[in-house]
């Protein structure tokens, strides 16, 4: 590809929400203005009965799809597509590419998908995730796309999983590699894991960060007192927070259990909705910590909830590097992370945070009891996190190596 010509990008996400989907947004939006036609292609919430019948799929391509207005009307709560519409991004949504695991849809996902790739002549296709990046990959390759990019922002494949399904997704990943002319990989250990399977060569694939406007999350004087009078918290609490998705990977349960830990002047908030919601309200009041523990739900204001922490606990099983780490950073929130990818690239032990095994309550209180009884050393660890994370994590430097990586010379292994 030339340097000069205007490129038409799609960018393939399962879910156009969370870290993975505003580091997809963010990158978008930063790309060199006139340079690119940009288009975002999301999964659906699920096949509408009431067209198809009884959740049944029909054999025609063009009504599994919806465009433009119809699509962002058609989107899950939290999603990202009415910022990338209002930006003048092409919307278009798959309703069979659906996050559940469905042979029956993911079959029709990947017909749907490679005919709209098709019809839609992109220059390059972009991948997330890992189901939208499997199928998305593959659909590119059958459509003739000339040059298919992946972001790992982590791997579907984990050490709590048993060893079939881990092998039967590194499987999966490794038929993917195969359709990929070059990756970008979140985090340092991404990159490692990646190279040591073999799912790449040294010349596809460059590290990259997570996207974040820092600028949104500092903050300002007063925020804090402000923040707090929003959410109503007690006078004199110590606040320990987090923000993700209420899912296994995330650990909400053993933040909580860590909570019940803590003396009661501590009192913790999470940002962030999810399946665990039920069970979670529930083991809260067996807990006994009804009265200081706050599940939030989703939130559109996280920069302004952000004020109200003495520190920021992730208690995740694993992570790619969330871009949540970056954005406590810069409010000035010192850090307590579990040990997993690639959570060390922001949280070196001791210097810029404190890291805890996964799955161990205990250890997780006792690292946030250290940070909330010593703030001088908190406070220390918080500014060396900031002078870490520099322009790399900008949407602006993130910008610049999508413009690098959609014009590169780098091949896929494998041809259609």
């Amino acid at each position: 590809m030339g340097t000069s010509r205007k490129l038409r990008v799609a960018t393939v996400i399962t879910r156009f929400n969370g870290g993975a989907g505003q580091v997809a947004l963010n990158g978008a939006l930063a790309l060199p203005p006139g340079d690119y036609e940009r288009a975002v292609i999301t999964g659906g919430v699920g096949i509408d009965s009431k067209a198809n019948g009884a959740g049944h799929t029909t054999d025609k391509a063009t009504d599994k799809v919806l465009y433009g207005d119809e699509a962002v009307a058609n989107a899950a709560a939290g999603d990202l597509t009415p910022q990338a519409h209002a930006a003048g991004m092409e919307i278009v949504q798959v309703k069979p590419l659906v996050p559940q695991i469905s042979p029956r849809d993911d079959l029709a996902a990947l017909r749907t998908l490679t005919h709209v790739l098709a019809e839609g002549r992109y220059d390059v296709v972009h991948t997330h995730s890992a189901k939208g990046g499997v199928i998305g990959r593959v659909a590119a390759a059958r459509a003739g796309v000339p040059r298919i990019v992946h972001t790992w922002h982590g791997f579907p494949f984990n050490e709590f999983q048993s060893w079939a399904r881990r092998r039967a997704y590194i499987a999966l990943e490794r038929v993917a590699a195969k359709h990929t002319d070059a990756f970008l990989a979140i985090g340092s250990e991404t990159i490692t894991t990646a190279l040591r399977l073999g799912l790449t060569t040294p010349e596809r694939v460059r590290l990259s960060w997570p996207a974040v406007d820092t600028s949104a999350y500092t903050a300002a004087p007063g925020s804090r007192a402000q923040a707090r009078r929003r959410l109503d918290l007690p006078l004199g609490v110590k606040v320990v927070g987090s923000v993700g998705r209420l899912t296994f990977q995330k650990g909400p349960e053993i933040f909580v259990r860590a909570l019940a830990g803590l003396p009661d002047d501590v009192f913790g908030l999470w940002v962030g909705g999810g399946p665990m919601a039920g069970k979670l309200a529930d083991l809260t009041a067996k807990l006994g910590v009804e009265d200081r523990m706050r599940w939030l739900g989703h939130r559109d204001d996280v920069a302004d909830v952000l004020p109200a922490f003495d520190l920021m606990a992730m208690a995740s099983r694993w992570e790619g590097l969330p871009c949540v780490l970056v954005e406590a950073i810069s409010a000035g929130i010192p850090l307590v992370a579990t040990a997993v990818p690639s959570n060390q690239d922001l949280v070196l032990a001791g210097e810029t945070g404190l890291l805890v095994p996964p799955e161990d309550a205990g250890q997780l209180a006792r690292a946030i009891a250290h940070l909330l009884d010593n703030p001088a050393t908190a406070a220390r660890m918080a500014d060396r996190a900031r002078d870490r994370v520099g322009d790399w994590f900008s949407p602006e430097y993130l910008g610049g190596v999508l413009d690098d990586t959609y014009r590169g010379s780098s091949k896929r292994p494998y041809q259609k």
